[in-house]
Formats: structure tokens, sequence, C-alpha cells
């Protein structure tokens, strides 16, 4: 892999002061009138526009995707062909996650059954999260690409070249993933079944993941 420092600083530069002032609509501001298909894809399009141009995907969000949401039970259906608020902050929560984790576990984010109060209230705590989340991962990346970025604000495991950030990014991308699954399973359960412990009480943290 061959790569130019200073194209790929410039673009993080960038990245990082789009994603500086990027926020996920308030709850109050997604659109409650019964809007059609067709016009919920464009608002999501526009709601979840942080990805960089080139790596859009035309086919990130589709009819045939939402309706296989619907289908398969993860958010609620439309009311007449018509989505509302409580329909679109179910798919943004989907469309942010789906690279990240299955629907099996998006599920447990946000199941299905709750009122209209419990998808508010869950949808802007994740909203806040969303942008905490957002901050943290800047923050690990000008560390990160401390050489890249030719600044003294560099963390201890530093990438010194671009192609070593790839690898990096691509590696904790999967242990973050790892942890999310990790701590999604352990809901509801205990020390004694939620496999941190033996039959005979002896703690086996260090014997086993």
């Amino acid at each position: 892999m061959a790569y130019e420092k200073a194209l790929v600083a410039g673009k993080l530069r960038r990245w990082e002061r789009y994603l500086d002032n990027y926020r996920l609509p308030r709850w109050e501001d997604i659109p409650d009138l019964g809007l059609y298909m067709e016009q919920v894809i464009l608002l999501l399009r526009e709601y979840l526009d942080y990805l960089p141009p080139e790596l859009k995907e035309e086919q990130f969000i589709t009819a045939a995707t939402i309706n296989n949401y619907v289908r398969i039970k993860v958010m609620p259906e439309p009311v007449k062909r018509r989505y509302y608020r409580i329909h679109i902050a179910y798919l943004i929560v989907i469309l942010t996650l789906k690279h990240s984790l299955s629907i099996a576990l998006i599920q447990q984010i946000i199941p299905m059954g709750l009122s209209e109060e419990e998808v508010e209230q869950l949808y802007s705590s994740y909203a806040e999260q969303h942008r905490n989340a957002c901050q943290f991962f800047m923050d690990q990346v000008r560390m990160a690409a401390g050489p890249i970025l030719d600044h003294r604000e560099r963390g201890q495991y530093a990438a010194e070249d671009p192609q070593d950030l790839v690898v990096m990014s691509a590696i904790v991308g999967g242990y973050a993933r790892l942890m999310a699954e990790k701590l999604l399973l352990l809901e509801g359960k205990n020390l004694e079944n939620g496999g941190s412990i033996s039959l005979s009480g002896v703690r086996r943290e260090q014997e086993e993941p």
C-alpha cells in the first residue's frame, strides 16, 4: 500500500472538521407528519450523510431494506404506508449500527414493543451517545495519527505512517465490535450465570475471555 502523507493528513483534518459539527437530529426535529417511503429515504440520506463522498453507497438506504426491517419485525409497521417520528427514530438507530452489530444484537438496543415515550427517551440518549462516541473517536484519531498530522499530541502507540494507521484502525474496529457484542450478551445475567465464576465459586476471568 502506498499513501501520500500530505493527502492523508489533509483528509483527516477535513473529516475532523466535518464530524466536529455533525449531530444526529433531535427527537423533536424528526418530522411526525406521516411521510411516504421516498420521502423517508431522502430524509435518512440527509441525516446520515457523514461518510466521505467516495465511500457513500447509493443503495445504503433503500425501500427494500426498510420493508425487510418491517417484515422481520425489528421496527414498527408504517401506518397506512406512512412513516412517523417513531419509525424514523428506529431506522436511524438501526442504520447507524448495522455495520457494527448484527440485527439480532441491535434489537437488544432498541427492542420492539416500546411506547412512543420510551422510544423518545431511548433515541435521545442514543443521539447523545452517538455524539460522545464521535468526539471520543476523533480524540483517538488525533492521538493515533499524531506523526501523520505533524503535531505533538500523540499517543504511546501512534502510527508512524498512513499504512500503519489503516491497519491499526481495522484492528481497533474489530476489538470495539467484539466488546459491544460481549457486553450485550451479558444483559440480564449475573456472576452466577454470566460466565464469570465457576460452579466452585472460583473466578474464571483469567481462564477464558
